[in-house]
């Protein structure tokens, strides 16, 4: 279940504040019910008040895509749910004072709830589809990514999703577990999304499995091997590193005797040296575990020179065909 600690010492601090005529918005992520079971009690017993007549209370679930340039807090479209009307109407107003995207009202805040669970399960759901296809089709020698390329050229009912060394973020690979959780509790098994989670979980030890065998073709162990680590973040050109999968891929790495040098440009307190150059000098392999744009501009002849024979390319965010003898270059599904 979700931490609600957050949650529930933010409602206990506002709500001595209350003043009738008050509109209270919820926007954190939460398992369908939080905002009636717990948020709404509390605000009732510290305030005095009377939820739906005094005061009201709605959620709108906070949507971002960290460092998308088209997509943003104001033009993202968002939707509000509350218990009755008066509420409903208030807060769809407001967000239609401040955004530029559509707010379409819910019939209910265990609806608006459930939308952001539902959002992040859809995404996960289909990456672990694709993580699977990765899988199978190593051993079939398929390049699963130009199978993703040729299906997504349907104009209708295909929608790509790409396989890759796991998944990060604060919401992707947390969200499923609300409901997953919350559906046990009454008496339903999500099996689906389960399973989902975990494909999608046992990529970062995948990922290393593929490395070593990489590295057995060249004749080297993984044991005492030199391994450059490239990206610490869960996503492409930011700093934020929760649940990255990097850090599995680090730990199992580290468990297996490897001698890791880690560098993310953004994210330098994790990191173990400090530039790109210093983490591939006499590496031996390099594993890409987020696609940071001063990765994908390396070349195989730049890697070469440093000494690299393994490419292991996480994200699968360098042109295959670029990277030839004596590189041995492996993607994920490719």
């Amino acid at each position: 279940m979700p931490n609600l600690k957050p949650v529930i010492g933010a409602t206990e601090g506002i709500a001595p504040y209350l003043k009738k005529g008050h509109l209270v918005i919820l926007e954190s992520t939460v398992n369908p019910g939080v905002s009636e079971s717990i948020v709404l009690p509390i605000l009732e017993e510290k305030s005095g008040l009377k939820g739906g007549v005094d005061f009201y209370l709605a959620h709108c679930p906070e949507r971002i895509n960290p460092g998308d340039k088209k997509w943003n807090v104001e033009n993202i479209n968002r939707v509000v749910g509350s218990f009755e009307n008066v509420g409903l109407g208030m807060a769809a107003a407001f967000y239609e004072s401040i955004l530029t995207g559509s707010v379409k009202k819910m019939e209910s805040l265990k609806e608006a709830e459930a939308v952001k669970v539902v959002e992040n399960s859809f995404r996960d759901i289909n990456i672990a589809f694709v993580n699977e296809l990765a899988r199978s089709f190593t051993k079939l020698d398929i390049d699963v990514v130009n199978v993703i390329d040729g299906a997504a050229t349907k104009p209708f009912a295909f929608m790509a999703h790409y396989p890759g060394c796991g998944v990060g973020g604060h919401c992707i690979p947390v969200d499923p577990y609300y409901l997953i959780e919350y559906a046990k509790e009454n008496g339903f098994n999500h099996d689906f999304l389960s399973l989902a989670r975990r494909i999608n979980t046992d990529m970062p030890a995948f990922t290393v499995e593929q490395l070593q065998d990489a590295l057995n073709k060249k004749q080297l162990p993984l044991n005492g091997t030199e391994i450059a680590v490239l990206g610490v973040a869960y996503k492409a050109n930011i700093d934020d590193c929760r649940e990255s999968p990097s850090f599995e891929i680090i730990r199992i790495l580290k468990e297996k005797g490897a001698k890791l040098r880690i560098y993310d440009p953004y994210v330098s307190h994790k990191s173990t040296v400090h530039s790109l150059e210093e983490a591939l000098r006499d590496a031996k392999a390099v594993v890409i575990a987020t696609p940071h744009d001063e990765f994908k501009k390396m070349t195989s002849q730049e890697l070469v020179n440093y000494g690299v024979e393994v490419v292991m390319d996480g994200r699968n965010c360098l042109e295959k065909v670029l990277f030839n003898d004596p590189l041995l270059y492996i993607g994920i599904g490719r």
